[in-house]
């Protein structure tokens, strides 16, 4: 395309072939240029409709205006009337900027709240992407938005973008359900005309052995807990085996409960201890000692005042008072810490302009590995976490605002920063530059998060992967749990892919009924 100075990739041509004939879902793995197919598609349309408008969602507003950046770099000046909306923007002035706009870049809650109060409607735009289309689930405003464009749109193609469309063949079948979808492009670092211009992902799972004096503590906590599981079997809300998914469900079946008798109010009272416990196990066997002491003092202070009786009752405990001395008495930190030091410290020995992004669950892990981190010379690390702010046993850790985020990630990109600690906030489509190394501090069980942590490496240069895996603990559950949702994911999509090339949708269909 003469517009585009970037020349695509064989792979790329092949999947705009099929989009510019159906609605298409797009699996793609993060850096094997998504968004370039969406500029192909964006030019197709507003050559075939010249009249008409484009509209280009995102989930997040950093992501968003990632995409407005892009879209602007890569096309002509004055090629078309782009515009941002934002929630900022007031809506008033959103109205008025509709009439006029060609490319509209926005995020779903922001026209979705337009839709709603008809502020305009989608019968003008040909062609909607739809990117991190795997939230087009449920009540999430992509869905509010997907389903007026089916009804409204006149000229209607959808494009939705994904490096991970989800875990079984039911939620992508429903991804694709309300996105109208109408084919799938599915591709992999594996596959033979992508794999070429993808370099080398090393894999290194690393063991950790969980301290004898870990597992004292959690004994204690574990007798806690059993207790509460039994209590919850005796009282018939709970069957089968007590994960934390099931426990959250139970709670919310007794919840909702409108006519409650003792044995609900007791059960309701139980399945939050059983919560509770289960959280300062995940702390102790796969975070670290601190985040794990501070969550036990956050209990200690809510018994102190009087925030419920089910905690006041708890940590009187002679388990719990036990298990919480235990860990203070303890003179070190989880064995992860160390591991991660060294893993950290050989690669910037190995080159000193090394860039690595780590990725924990908690803000107090990330808080902690940055202050170990730091510690080690020639190391520059800091902690990129989401906006709100938290309090951590340790003071509040304040969030980071959006500017703050960007900010932060141009200091990784110039090197001026060289460790970038995140939390999920990372994950997903934010414009990090390629790093050397991505570490796991702990497996998580979605498969749609492993992808994207990982997709931050192995790009434009070889990278390496690694995970740390607590043995013998919930690590080591979760760490197989993603492996194998992942495998289902991809079986799930040819599936669906021979399902639409065949012409075949009723088997999927059905199962949504």
């Amino acid at each position: 395309m003469k517009e585009l100075a970037i020349t695509p990739r064989k792979y790329q041509e092949t999947i705009f072939n099929t989009c510019k004939e159906k609605d298409c879902l797009v699996v793609l793995p993060t850096g094997t240029g998504k968004t370039l197919i969406a500029l192909m598609m964006t030019i197709d349309r507003f050559k075939q409709f010249p009249l008409e408008k484009i509209l280009i969602l995102a989930p997040t507003r950093p992501l968003i205006e990632q995409h407005f950046e892009s879209f602007k770099k890569n096309l002509p000046e004055d090629w078309a009337d782009m515009q941002l909306f934002t929630g900022k923007t007031p809506s008033d002035k959103r109205k008025h900027i509709w009439k006029t706009a060609e490319f509209i870049f926005s995020t779903p809650q922001c026209i979705s709240n337009d839709l709603e109060k008809m502020l305009y409607k989608l019968d003008e735009v040909s062609l909607l992407i739809v990117d991190e289309c795997h939230r087009c689930l449920k009540n999430y405003a992509y869905n509010a938005v997907s389903q007026k464009y089916k009804t409204q749109a006149t000229n209607g193609r959808v494009l939705a973008l994904t490096a991970s469309p989800g875990g079984d063949k039911i939620t992508i079948a429903q991804v694709c359900e309300n996105l109208g979808i109408k084919a799938v492009e599915i591709r992999t670092r594996d596959s033979p005309d992508v794999k070429p211009y993808l370099q080398e992902l090393e894999f290194e799972k690393i063991d950790v052995d969980f301290p004898a004096e870990f597992v004292e503590i959690k004994i204690l906590l574990e007798e806690i807990y059993n207790k509460k599981i039994s209590e919850l079997k005796h009282r018939k809300v709970l069957f089968g085996y007590a994960s934390k998914t099931m426990l959250l469900k139970a709670q919310g079946q007794l919840i909702k409960q409108k006519k409650k008798n003792m044995n609900t109010f007791l059960a309701i009272s139980a399945t939050a201890t059983a919560l509770k416990i289960s959280h300062a196990l995940t702390l102790l066997e796969t975070q670290t000692i601190s985040s794990f002491i501070a969550y036990m003092k956050d209990l200690f202070k809510q018994a102190a005042e009087n925030k419920s009786k089910g905690v006041q009752k708890l940590v009187k405990n002679p388990a719990f008072a036990k298990a919480y001395t235990l860990a203070t008495t303890l003179n070190k930190e989880h064995p992860k810490i160390e591991i991660l030091k060294k893993i950290v410290e050989e690669q910037f020995k190995k080159d000193p302009n090394s860039k690595i992004i780590i990725f924990a669950q908690f803000r107090e892990t990330v808080r902690t590995i940055s202050e170990q981190l730091n510690k080690i010379e020639g190391i520059i690390a800091d902690n990129f976490v989401g906006q709100a702010i938290k309090d951590h046993g340790k003071g509040k850790m304040t969030g980071l605002k959006q500017r703050e985020q960007k900010a932060m990630i141009e200091k990784f990109k110039s090197g001026e920063m060289n460790v970038l600690v995140a939390t999920s906030i990372a994950e997903e489509g934010l414009d990090i530059p390629e790093v050397n190394e991505v570490i796991f501090y702990e497996p998580i069980p979605s498969a749609i998060r492993s992808i994207q942590r990982r997709g931050r490496t192995a790009r434009l240069s070889k990278g390496t992967l690694k995970i740390l895996v607590t043995k013998k603990t919930l690590d080591e559950v979760y760490h197989y749990s993603a492996h194998h949702k992942e495998k289902r994911m991809h079986k799930a999509i040819d599936e669906i892919k021979k399902d639409f090339d065949s012409g075949v949708r009723k088997e999927y269909q059905e199962s949504l009924l």
